[in-house]
């Protein structure tokens, strides 16, 4: 099926008043078929009355972000980017530490001045539910539709935390793109994980095969993917794709746009890869 061919005629128009209602925090785009894309960490926006709080400045709040991976979300037929800073809402965190002053939540960087107003907390938390709610309306109708959904969720490590003329991590840890499927069914769905890898690892990016691997870096994908699979089962295939910032300097924010393209391709090849899987669930 063309997923662009009749983009969103299996929503209601009171669904789509729920899902696609303008939000300052994200954009939603509503299209007909089983894939999602999101990048909940591309985003690097901050309300003025929260920004007055920070403690660092805006160079090192980006390295933290995912920047351009919300370029990679054109492989979902439903896509999702978030604009909010993750520091101003981490939406891959439980809602308690969605919004936290503690640098042992941010890798020791200190975030904050100190501590933040109440109503700020409650605002920031506020967008927390409301994703939250949508994301859990989103798919009720997703799965009602097409009996099970692939959610790729899309992020970006640093590898020269050393600092700018330090050499990069060492590649044994750190692979080009880190495909995070441990909480996922593996019974289920670990022949699509292992068919993604394989198309991810086949298309070149910067001139060269890619190290693709999975579960290398982290022992969960996060809170989303963790929320995902507790309240769906085997209903959702939720992967965390991490790719490591090649395609960029994550010192000056310096993007390779060609090499960022390469990894669109990549991505989108593997999707196509898979798809059928998940339309055959209907």
């Amino acid at each position: 099926m063309d997923a662009t061919a009749n983009p969103t005629p299996f929503f209601t128009v009171a669904e789509r008043l729920v899902l696609d209602a303008p939000d300052d925090d994200w954009d939603l785009v509503l299209g007909d078929g089983p894939i999602v894309a999101t990048a909940i960490h591309d985003g690097h926006a901050m309300r003025p009355s929260l920004a007055a709080h920070l403690a660092v400045d805006d160079t090192g709040r980006r390295r933290e972000e995912d920047p351009l991976t919300g370029a990679l979300v054109e492989a979902g037929d439903v896509r999702l980017r978030v604009r909010a800073s993750r520091f101003q809402v981490d939406l891959n965190r439980p809602r308690d530490l969605a919004l936290s002053t503690d640098p042992a939540d941010t890798w020791g960087l200190k975030v904050w001045k100190g501590p933040l107003p109440p109503g700020e907390l409650a605002t920031s938390l506020a967008a927390h539910d409301r994703f939250y709610a949508m994301m859990a309306e989103l798919m009720d109708r997703l799965i009602a539709r097409w009996g099970c959904v692939l959610l790729l969720d899309i992020h970006s490590y640093n590898h020269r935390r050393d600092g700018a003329g330090a050499p990069p991590a060492p590649s044994g840890d750190n692979p080009d793109i880190d495909v995070g499927a441990t909480t996922l069914d593996r019974s289920r769905w670990g022949h699509a994980v292992e068919r993604l890898v394989q198309v991810l690892r086949e298309r070149p990016a910067a001139g060269r095969t890619l190290d693709v691997r999975e579960n290398v870096r982290y022992d969960g994908g996060g809170h989303f993917p963790e929320w995902l699979h507790a309240a769906y089962g085997d209903k959702v295939c939720a992967v965390s794709l991490e790719y490591k910032k090649f395609y960029m300097d994550e010192w000056t924010a310096r993007a390779d746009i060609a090499v960022l393209e390469d990894l669109r391709r990549g991505l989108a090849a593997a999707v196509d890869a898979v798809r059928g899987e998940f339309h055959a669930c209907r």
